[in-house]
């Protein structure tokens, strides 16, 4: 344990970053690979069936978000924990976010269970998208307990450093679902066919096994956390500190959904396949831009941990650093994505000319700004990590009002058409950037406190 404390908030720090940044880059990889996947098999059911599928991710995500937004503010204060070897406190944090995370999971299952047929109904699609949607939805909204579990149990793992775990498990439970997705949407033998509901089936069945998985780590207690039943028993207060942590945290993620849901309902006016074009689009973008995800979550990490520690200056260098290789490595991603735009469309959706046709033209629209995007989340990954939650949310819905807002002036107003729901991205993404990238070089971050620091 001693090695990996040291190796975080000592030493190099180009090696730091990448030590923690390469196994969460793959773990978050793995991870969206779960709708990668569903996206893949549905798209051979036809244009309507990865509609239906294009429909549901938003919502989906919105709901996660909540989530995440838990889990961010237990990773924050495990991390801060971790920087001072306070391993009592380290525990109690992810016994409190875990009984926040199943609490919450039950209520929004049921309230999103009896929604979904409403929810879908507001995006106004065609009658053949519509009942794939529904049952999605539906069958994901009853299996939320896991998908959240399993959230926390990660978030919690990096906070303490430990982002080679979650690596593990998410391997295993995608190679899973990449064998049982088609077996629940084909149908074989005595497994009926349950067409875009199956790829709902299998993901929720594999991440009960990743969650399942998580808690044996978690009660070896050889990772860094060793959970016990005590850990479990409310305390207001340290509940209170999680939630004014995690409600902006959960605000940010929402806003990002809450943003492809407005999208999703402006471009489903322009038809199935620009719909089809677009959902496709948006799970490519968001795939590549996993680094700069990835990139952020390590420098909450080290950053949380650093402060943690009372070295705000090594945070502050961190910090710089992280944006730097951020803005590099999504440019030269980006690059790449323009260049070969329609032969990675083509992979999701074989012989549908179309649907490869406006989903390369969004991607290239997209790709040359994904830079920004690295800036960006390296940016809010500083913020976070010290703490303060709350500007990354501001930030968060001021650039997902300023896509929107763009995307449908420039579709619906002007001879752009589908060009402009594609130019909301870069957009936002070049706004974004700057406003946190400024807040983040003036360093006021550097004088928060959410847990008691040892003196230097």
């Amino acid at each position: 344990m001693e090695t990996k404390k040291n190796s975080l908030i000592e030493g190099n720090i180009l090696k730091s970053i990448i030590f923690l940044s390469i196994p969460i880059l793959i773990g978050n990889l793995l991870q969206s690979l779960y709708n990668l996947t569903d996206t893949f098999w549905v798209g051979r059911l036809g244009a309507e069936a990865v509609a239906a599928v294009s429909l549901s991710f938003p919502v989906i995500f919105l709901i996660i978000g909540l989530a995440g937004g838990v889990g961010l503010a237990g990773m924050i204060l495990v991390a801060q924990h971790k920087g001072r070897e306070d391993k009592e406190n380290i525990d109690k944090v992810s016994g409190q976010t875990f009984l926040i995370t199943i609490i919450a999971s039950l209520v929004l299952s049921a309230i999103g269970y009896f929604l979904t047929p409403s929810i879908i109904g507001w995006y106004g699609a065609e009658a053949g998208v519509v009942s794939g949607a529904v049952s999605y939805m539906r069958i994901s909204f009853m299996g939320l307990i896991f998908v959240f579990g399993y959230s926390i149990y990660q978030s919690l793992a990096r906070g303490v450093g430990d982002a080679k775990t979650p690596v593990y498990i998410v391997l295993g439970t995608v190679l899973l679902n990449f064998l049982l997705d088609p077996l629940f949407i084909f149908g074989w033998k005595f497994i009926p066919a349950y067409g875009v509901g199956g790829a709902a089936i299998a993901t929720l069945g594999t991440q009960a096994v990743a969650l399942i998985a998580g808690f044996v780590v978690l009660n070896s207690g050889r990772k860094g956390i060793h959970l016990k039943m005590h850990h479990f028993k409310p305390d207001f207060i340290l509940i209170k500190k999680i939630v004014k942590l995690g409600v902006p945290s959960s605000l940010e993620q929402s806003s990002r959904s809450i943003g492809f849901i407005l999208m999703a309902g402006i471009v489903a006016s322009f038809g199935t396949t620009i719909l089809a074009s677009y959902g496709i689009g948006q799970n490519i973008i968001m795939l590549v831009i996993i680094p700069a995800l990835s990139l952020s979550i390590a420098n909450s990490t080290l950053v949380g941990q650093n402060m943690g520690a009372g070295k705000p200056e090594r945070a502050e260098k961190i910090a710089r650093m992280s944006t730097l290789l951020g803005f590099i490595f999504l440019t030269m991603i980006g690059i790449l994505l323009f260049i070969f735009a329609p032969y990675v469309v083509q992979v999701f959706v074989p012989g549908e000319t179309e649907v490869i046709k406006y989903g390369a033209q969004f991607i290239r629209v997209a790709a040359l700004f994904f830079g920004f995007i690295g800036i960006n989340m390296a940016s809010f990954g500083t913020l976070r990590g010290a703490g303060n939650t709350s500007i990354t949310m501001k930030i968060a819905w001021l650039s997902m009002i300023i896509q929107v807002g763009a995307a449908y002036f420039l579709s619906k107003y002007t001879p752009l058409a589908q060009y402009g729901l594609w130019m909301g991205f870069p957009i936002s993404s070049i706004i974004g950037a700057a406003i946190a990238f400024t807040i983040m070089m003036k360093g006021d971050w550097k004088k928060i406190k959410i847990i008691e620091r040892p003196k230097q």
